[in-house]
């Protein structure tokens, strides 16, 4: 049974090289190539704790799991989050020996220091309350706000810094409170918060720093990365300037700048795009020199060595799957990059072996066929299948007839126009027209 479309004309890069992957097939998750202290010291605050917990329910090698947690671990006791503390203690189970169990009067002492600094912080806002001094109220949310984030009561803390913004005098509030809800947003996943804020803070009538502005491209990066939106992503990242550095470690490190970015951009952007954006872009190169291996399969990719390109992938894929906000788009990222690569393989000819191209990506021609089939259903190879001798054909478009197609149509549309013009010409030279009759009053 053949599938049938037709192929617009274009022009390719030279294609070469081979192709190289596996099938898309959902993956056991391994952590054993991942240095997990490494990893955590890219970040601080409660994403590196968030991180570390992640990587401790997916990771499925225990070693890995109870360094993850021992880190969780004295970082909390570091802090004062004792709701994070019981839970990390929990999910150790005394498998770390007696220092690593929950440390209950640690939890009472801070519990009690917490309570006396909450009654203090409110009787302080009050007194600004009563007497309406407004930078001190935003200033009393402020503290208020900080110190439930610190105790992991992320609602309350949302709450408390959305009430500083009718206290706000200056575009540096306005900024600082964007700033704030849109951190505590990302460790909500309220990710619609984290678009609008940013697109508040970006109005603002005065121009904003250029950390700020690194730091809300990152925010709205992960925002659509989290709603799927990964064309609209890959230019926030892209665009990120390198003032951001290590300064957000709070919520992203320039290592997921140069991933998140590469990854969405191989997915959604064109060639030319791939090229002018991605490549060609010095402020996203110095995030890609963080990540060699991300930054060659970038130019893998472009350069048509496609069999590179995808072993890079997997290679980086276990990784990726214990990456907090990558994970649950790694099989979609990896098929459309796949995908892409099917179809800028066969672009360049009139017909292919599908054989050989099967070879290429380490698959069975079956299997192959379903994905070409797919592809072509969904228009974006127009081709045909020759199942019985297992060749793709391409049609290429008659560029000769469509112009000259082009040209008739012109010329009949011209013929209509001046005709209609004559006409009118003539019905005005012989008075042929109607005109009102007067109006009755």
């Amino acid at each position: 049974m053949d599938v049938e479309c037709e192929v617009p004309a274009a022009a390719a890069a030279a294609v070469a090289n081979g192709l190289s992957g596996v099938e898309p097939s959902p993956a056991p998750i391994s952590a054993e190539q991942l240095d997990v202290e490494a990893y955590a010291t890219q970040y601080t605050g409660r994403t590196r704790l968030g991180r570390l917990l992640f990587i401790a329910e997916r990771c499925g090698v225990e070693a890995v799991e109870l360094e993850a947690l021992r880190m969780a671990y004295d970082e909390i006791k570091r802090g004062e989050d004792t709701m994070f503390h019981r839970d990390v203690a929990l999910k150790i189970k005394g498998r770390l020996g007696p220092r690593y169990l929950l440390d209950q009067a640690w939890a009472d002492s801070i519990n009690r220091r917490a309570e006396q600094r909450k009654e203090k912080l409110e009787s302080e806002l009050n007194g600004y309350r009563t007497n309406l001094i407004k930078e001190s109220i935003r200033m009393g949310y402020n503290d208020i706000g900080d110190f439930f984030y610190a105790h992991g009561y992320l609602s309350d803390a949302f709450k408390s810094y959305i009430r500083t913004r009718d206290y706000c005098t200056t575009s540096k509030h306005i900024v600082q409170m964007c700033m704030n809800v849109i951190l505590v947003s990302i460790e909500l996943g309220q990710f619609p918060h984290v678009s609008n804020y940013v697109s508040k803070a970006e109005q603002t009538p005065d121009t904003l720093e250029p950390i700020i502005v690194a730091k809300l491209r990152a925010a709205a990066g992960l925002a659509y990365l989290a709603t799927k939106k990964y064309k609209l992503a890959a230019r926030k990242f892209v665009e990120t300037g390198p003032e951001l550095g290590s300064n957000y470690s709070e919520v992203i490190a320039p290592q997921d700048i140069a991933v998140y970015g590469a990854l969405c951009a191989l997915a959604s952007f064109d060639r030319s795009d791939l090229k002018s954006k991605v490549i060609d872009n010095i402020n996203f190169r110095n995030f890609l020199e963080l990540m060699p291996e991300v930054r060659e399969l970038v130019n893998d990719f472009y350069s048509s060595r496609y069999g590179s390109c995808l072993e890079h992938l997997e290679k980086l894929k276990p990784n990726l799957l214990l990456d907090i906000h990558l994970h649950e788009h790694v099989e979609t990222l990896y098929m459309d990059i796949r995908h892409k690569a099917i179809i800028q393989y066969t672009l360049p000819f009139i017909s292919v072996d599908l054989n050989t191209m099967a070879a290429a990506f380490k698959t069975s021609v079956s299997m192959l066929e379903k994905e070409l089939a797919a592809l072509i259903t969904e228009n974006k190879i127009q081709a045909r299948i020759d199942s019985h001798n297992k060749i793709l054909y391409a049609r290429h478009a008659d560029q000769r007839n469509a112009t000259f197609q082009r040209v008739l149509q012109t010329g009949n549309e011209f013929e209509r126009d001046v005709k209609s013009l004559l006409m009118r010409a003539n019905l005005i030279k012989h008075d042929f027209n109607q005109r009102a009759g007067p109006r009755k009053m």
